[in-house]
């Protein structure tokens, strides 16, 4: 997994129309393009919404999903777990009404990148956002939380089944916003649930898996995991990262990979920034690491350069000039070190 820093990005994009977020991102991020999410195009492709298509009970609205429990969801349920124990991946497939933008990028010709990245909804995040009829949300259940575990590997899976027809080398994120709430006394969960839901979703991904998670959280519980590749907002929150030197370290030299997310997604931010000055702050961040007996190369060799998160809170015009800029500084780096 020697990455040597290329570019890739988290996946939400700001655009409504998927054929311009997919021309974008195959101009910047030519060897591990990713398919662009694109929630403004329809309340389906809201995270959440976007991987719940045939759960049990599941109701979206306009601008709401939940699960419905005055239905009865055993034969749903039954149907679920059948799918999951015969591995019928291509049953619980994410549709092109649910995501437009993943749809128009698998229908790209003639693309030969180096690999391809996709994204899910992690479980923890999902089962937190997810609520029932009586806003309780579904990770509390333990039957809907497993379930939904095995329907997001189901979802999963097929998506690396079909962006394997792009390229052999598939890397799958599951995003876990939430895991910034881990351990507070708003989230009651254990740290062993938390690894169980996520080992379920990595179970169903054959190439590489890794978790994004945008601000503070105990990263020691994702390092306990069997992820290849931790994602972070290397601009924002860099400390966070830093607080397991021996943690990292021992997942570095197992092979693991980090995507430092150091490109700023606000525009006040991306206006102030350049290539030299985003150079600079990324080695601000992986010093703390190299003085813990982590060297330099290897972080490089074993990184990716990504958006700090999302952007599809952006401009069209503000998400072109930050992957504009990570892809500088991507090349800059290669350049220099690599």
């Amino acid at each position: 997994m020697e990455f040597n820093c290329l570019p890739t990005a988290i996946g939400s994009m700001p655009h409504t129309d998927p054929k311009p977020a997919c021309s974008l991102v195959l101009k910047y991020l030519k060897e591990i393009p990713v398919w662009p999410q694109l929630p403004r195009c329809s309340f389906k492709e809201n995270m959440y919404a976007q991987f719940s298509e045939g759960f049990p009970g599941i109701t979206v609205t306009e601008d709401k999903v939940y699960v419905d429990r005055s239905q009865d969801l055993t034969e749903p349920l039954t149907e679920l777990y059948e799918a999951y124990l015969e591995n019928d991946i291509d049953k619980y497939a994410v549709s092109a009404e649910y995501a437009a933008g993943l749809h128009a990028f698998l229908a790209v010709q003639n693309l030969s990148p180096l690999a391809v990245k996709g994204q899910v909804t992690g479980p923890v995040s999902w089962g937190l956002t997810i609520t029932d009829n009586n806003q309780r949300s579904i990770i509390y259940d333990d039957t809907l939380a497993d379930a939904a575990a095995k329907l997001l590997r189901l979802k999963a899976a097929w998506q690396e089944k079909e962006l394997g027809k792009i390229s052999r080398n598939t890397i799958i994120f599951v995003d876990e916003p939430y895991m910034t709430s881990f351990g507070s006394a708003f989230v009651s969960l254990s740290k062993e649930k938390v690894i169980s839901l996520l080992e379920e979703v990595f179970a169903g991904i054959k190439g590489l898996k890794g978790v994004h998670c945008c601000g503070n959280t105990d990263w020691s519980v994702s390092l306990a995991t069997s992820v290849n590749i931790i994602s972070f907002d290397a601009y924002n929150y860099a400390q966070s990262l830093s607080l397991y030197p021996a943690e990292i370290k021992k997942f570095l030299d197992k092979g693991g990979a980090i995507a430092w997310g150091i490109v700023p997604n606000d525009e006040s931010s991306l206006t102030k920034e350049t290539t030299a000055s985003l150079k600079d702050r990324l080695e601000e961040a992986m010093a703390p690491f190299t003085r813990k007996g982590v060297p330099f190369k290897q972080l490089l060799r074993q990184g990716l350069l990504t958006p700090s998160c999302t952007l599809a809170s952006l401009s069209e015009e503000a998400a072109d000039r930050a992957l504009e800029l990570l892809a500088e500084l991507s090349a800059n780096i290669r350049k220099r070190y690599t």
